[in-house]
């Protein structure tokens, strides 16, 4: 079964779509089967490995309420030019399903529902939220088995976070009991000013150990790599924004995957 992660924070600009683009290359540069999913309107994933004119279908057309859609799960994924990385395409229409799914009784679990059937496909479920607490990022939690935390390393960055947190809470306690905080992630972080430094204490301070050894700092490659439609694995291999995610692409999976050998001997006992 598949390992679901959802990257979320819903302050913009904290470097969520580049994590989930980039740990999921990581991912599967690792040997990991791993599928991209974009759920961010802005559908900025989607751009970083596709011109707009090569996604007829979308998660739209899967996830728009029964009359709408179109599609299923496997008819929307599409392999990268990365070996064992696949995507899942999004586009602006999905922040219509704000309003279509209002009141419908299963609008948190159309994501999970949707997944379902390719659960045994993949090894990694990276999932890419937008930049609020709406129907989407609720979607991507209830789908999820680990919740993701990108947080900017800047003043007042754990403003904001109190509301994600208490959404994980209310999700954990009905509809995800299973949901789990994989980490938070310092991004953006500029070792040469206070301010990252300072910040860095702040959020250790909060999380403690959920915090991930790896920071992500502040690289112009990262910023380049989707105007050519590359990670940054292929885009600048050597750079520092490579070295970075593949270590929190390990860090990750010794989470993650000693968590899982931890419950099956739980079990047996």
């Amino acid at each position: 079964m598949s390992h679901i992660i959802a990257v979320a924070n819903q302050k913009g600009g904290v470097g969520k779509t580049t994590t989930a683009i980039n740990l999921a290359a990581s991912l599967a540069d690792r040997g990991r089967r791993t599928l991209l999913i974009d759920l961010d309107p802005q559908a900025n994933s989607t751009l970083a490995f596709f011109s707009p004119d090569e996604c007829a279908t979308t998660l739209y057309d899967v996830l728009a309420p029964e009359g709408s859609g179109r599609a299923t799960i496997e008819n929307v994924i599409r392999p990268s030019k990365q070996q064992g990385l696949s995507i899942a395409p999004g586009k602006l229409m999905l922040s219509r399903l704000e309003v279509q799914l209002a009141g419908q009784f299963d609008a948190p679990f159309r994501v999970k529902d949707a997944l379902a059937p390719i659960l045994k496909s993949f090894d990694y479920i990276v999932l890419d939220t937008p930049p609020a607490l709406g129907i989407l990022t609720v979607n991507a939690m209830v789908a999820a088995t680990h919740l993701l935390v990108p947080i900017q390393a800047a003043y007042f960055a754990i403003e904001g976070t109190d509301d994600l947190l208490e959404t994980y809470s209310r999700i954990r306690s009905r509809p995800n009991p299973d949901l789990k905080i994989v980490g938070v992630l310092i991004t953006l972080y500029d070792k040469r000013t206070n301010i990252s430094r300072d910040t860095h204490e702040q959020i250790r301070a909060v999380f403690g150990n959920t915090l991930f050894r790896t920071k992500i700092t502040k690289n112009v490659r990262l910023e380049e790599s989707p105007a050519y439609k590359e990670t940054i694995l292929s885009y600048a291999p050597k750079s520092p924004g490579a070295v970075e995610y593949r270590k929190l692409a390990l860090e990750v999976i010794d989470r993650v995957e000693a968590n899982r050998s931890a419950r099956h001997a739980e079990d047996a006992a």
